[in-house]
């Protein structure tokens, strides 16, 4: 039987936190040897998850843990002032890094590239671990041969950070790289309100919308004379992204570099 694979989780104390725990846990393939949040103040694991057989606590010392009990992949779910320092730290140590959190900007993608060379290790920067999410994103880029006019609508939780989401982002990047003729701007168009077409990446406009009670959705929207095309992917519950998770962290242990996005890795 092949030895499990050694996972710590940071941002523990966060709803995707929380849920990540169960899922490694649960599997019979990774052993949870950390669990790690910057507000944790001792909480033991049984409490927050309801697991039993443990006496595991949430603790705040990233170093300390890494040293201590030799993890051998890092998931981050943590927030974009956190996200780097942490996945820095991870990489210099040897450990292999799988990414959740959105928010690194390409200064720090390239030096997180340049540590997981440096240091034989992986890190997988997933935008997102749902798996129908990563078929929007391809069926996205494949329908934009054939329809350049498009716009990307995202709906988050209203305690998201970043705006647009990472999972926005690369799908107007993929958009961008298999669009047709690009069509002309309406020179006309004027805002009356400023922002109200939302922000434009790579010719793509993206509008972000806020509220509570929203999970992670999307809709690409595509228009063409005489019709549209709409593709969209909602996620309900935070369990939806644990099977690409748990995925992920296998296929990086045996990965070198930086990885950027799932449909990289199925």
């Amino acid at each position: 039987m092949a030895a499990k694979i050694k996972v710590i989780v940071t941002g523990a104390l966060g709803k995707m936190g929380t849920e990540t725990l169960k899922a490694v846990w649960a599997d019979e393939g990774l052993e949870l040897v950390g669990a790690i949040d910057s507000r944790a103040r001792g909480e033991m694991l049984t409490d927050i998850i309801g697991i039993k057989d443990t006496d595991m606590k949430v603790e705040n010392d990233l170093d300390y843990i890494i040293v201590d009990r030799k993890p051998q992949v890092m998931i981050d779910f943590t927030n974009p002032q956190a996200v780097f320092n942490n996945t820095r730290t991870a990489l210099k140590n040897g450990v292999s890094c799988v990414v959740g959190t959105t928010g690194l900007n390409e200064v720090e993608l390239k030096q997180l590239e340049k540590l997981a060379a440096e240091n034989n290790t992986g890190v997988a920067i997933i935008p997102n671990f749902a798996i129908g999410a990563v078929l929007m994103m391809k069926f996205a880029r494949e329908a934009a041969k054939f329809f350049p006019d498009v716009e990307i609508i995202e709906l988050h939780h209203d305690q998201k950070m970043d705006a647009p989401s990472g999972t926005a982002l690369k799908t107007a990047e993929m958009i961008s790289e298999n669009r047709g003729q690009r069509p002309p701007k309406n020179i006309r168009e004027f805002e009356k309100v400023a922002g109200c077409r939302g922000g434009e990446v790579e010719q793509v406009r993206i509008h972000s919308i806020r509220l509570p009670g929203m999970i992670a959705h999307q809709e690409v929207i595509f228009g063409s004379p005489g019709q549209s095309l709409k593709i969209r992917h909602d996620s309900m519950d935070r369990a939806a992204f644990m099977p690409g998770v748990v995925m992920v962290v296998k296929e990086i242990i045996n990965r070198k570099g930086l990885i950027y996005g799932m449909e990289n890795l199925i």
